[in-house]
């Protein structure tokens, strides 16, 4: 069975090598060192900011059984281009426009941001266009719940809408947005699809296409030390039925981490959890498993519900200069909602609803990024290695103090997997 991508890692890759499974991730954009460049263009007064990242998954000697598995080696190739014009119409308004197109997903992002005075909020207008592979819900666990194997089923999402950024005040930010979304699900080849291959709907709608308007607020507190911080996210979606057959519905999601070191050591833990009620696809369940997750488990094989909570901490130590060490405890739980699911996808794949998943590993430091290995492994003793490749500057948290940043590089990597909701949470 074909499986695609996975986490919500922008570059990762599985590679069938039972029964240890081992996984490339490369974090990061263009200038990062992975075949970007980095170009800016003045024309007239403004200056114009091009990125361009093509990026090969690469296959080192371990994994070059990959290519056999792959029905086409294109898939190993993901393009990226960021455009940024800092002063569109003179009044420094701003403009970025993102572009990431893979053999089986693709996003296209444009932004625009009008400068207001300092104590508004500050207005971004956002239109995007992405076509993804649905595993953590549709997908097919497979070897021991470590992969998860394509489900037949991706996900057309056209939004558009206004962020509005409020003033920070003291340790709290906030943000304000409302889009309009339309969903509409296709198969393999691009077919519009209502069921899956199971003949089960995909839809709420039970038609070809979920349309919606969601309103979500979030606020955020960060604070931290020379030997500490804390983060609390705290996310409240609500489905407005601007028509009648448009999804109602509430969703709550928090993330919740602390860091603090201990001696030379330095621990991290994070809780990330959320609910759902009212009308739901099966894609908008919260699906737990993967990496960002519960790591020895494939992109949502540990479960998918209406509810979930998922626990992770890691402890890093150093060795030598430039290399530290990791062990880290992940698990997760949909609460016993996965029923709750409209045609019971957990139920009808065998996921188990709740799992662990334990391991070890090193982070070294380089000028390119830093290097991660993980060995992993979950409840039914099936074990995975995972490589990757991240850029911590590029992924830091601005309110992490710099102290901390050159201390322990490691934090910028757990952040950016926590602060999007782990994998329980769907876009």
């Amino acid at each position: 069975m074909k499986t695609k991508p996975k986490g919500e890692v922008k570059f990762t890759r599985y590679v069938p090598n039972p029964p240890l499974k081992l996984f490339l991730v490369f974090h990061g954009c263009a200038g990062d060192g992975l075949m970007g460049a980095q170009k800016s263009i003045h024309a007239g007064k403004a200056k114009i900011d091009v990125n361009v990242d093509f990026t090969h998954k690469l296959c080192a000697a371990l994994m070059l059984p990959s290519f056999r598995y792959s029905s086409d080696p294109l898939s190993l190739v993901i393009g990226s281009l960021c455009i940024k014009h800092p002063n569109l119409f003179g009044g420094r308004e701003k403009l970025d426009l993102s572009w990431n197109r893979g053999l089986n997903d693709s996003n296209v992002l444009i932004a625009y941001r009008r400068p207001r005075p300092g104590w508004l909020s500050q207005q971004s207008f956002v239109v995007q266009h992405s076509v993804t592979p649905e595993i953590g819900v549709h997908g097919s666990p497979i070897d021991n719940f470590s992969r998860s194997g394509s489900g037949g089923v991706n996900l057309c999402r056209y939004s558009v809408g206004v962020d509005l950024n409020e003033p920070a005040s003291s340790h709290w930010k906030s943000t304000t947005s409302i889009k309009l979304e339309h969903i509409r699900p296709v198969d393999d080849v691009g077919r519009p699809i209502s069921r899956d291959l199971e003949g089960f709907p995909v839809t709420c709608s039970g038609n070809y296409h979920d349309s919606m308007v969601v309103l979500k607020q979030e606020s955020r507190y960060a604070k931290a030390n020379e030997s500490s911080f804390s983060q609390l996210s705290i996310q409240i979606e609500q489905g407005i039925p601007v028509l009648s057959k448009w999804l109602i519905f509430n969703r709550f999601k928090f993330v919740a981490t602390r860091g603090m070191k201990l001696g030379p050591a330095f621990l991290l833990t994070s809780v990330t959890g959320g609910s759902s009620v009212g009308d739901m696809a099966p894609h908008q369940a919260f699906a737990i498993g993967g990496l960002g997750s519960v790591r020895g488990y494939g992109e949502g094989a540990v479960g998918s519900g209406r509810s979930c909570l998922v626990m992770n901490s890691e402890l890093t130590f150093p060795l030598n200069k430039g290399l530290e060490g990791a062990i880290f405890f992940d698990s997760g739980t949909d609460l016993g909602s996965g029923h709750h699911v409209p045609g019971n996808p957990a139920l009808r794949q065998g996921k188990p609803g709740s799992g662990i998943g334990l391991g070890y590993g090193l982070r070294m430091n380089s000028p390119v990024g830093q290097f991660q290995i993980d060995y992993a492994i979950n409840a039914f003793h099936q074990k995975t290695v995972y490589f990757g490749i991240s850029n911590a500057e590029a992924q830091s948290e601005e309110t992490i103090s710099s102290f901390m940043l050159k201390s322990h590089p490691c934090i910028p990597r757990f952040m950016s997997s926590v602060a999007a909701g782990a994998k329980c949470f769907p876009a």
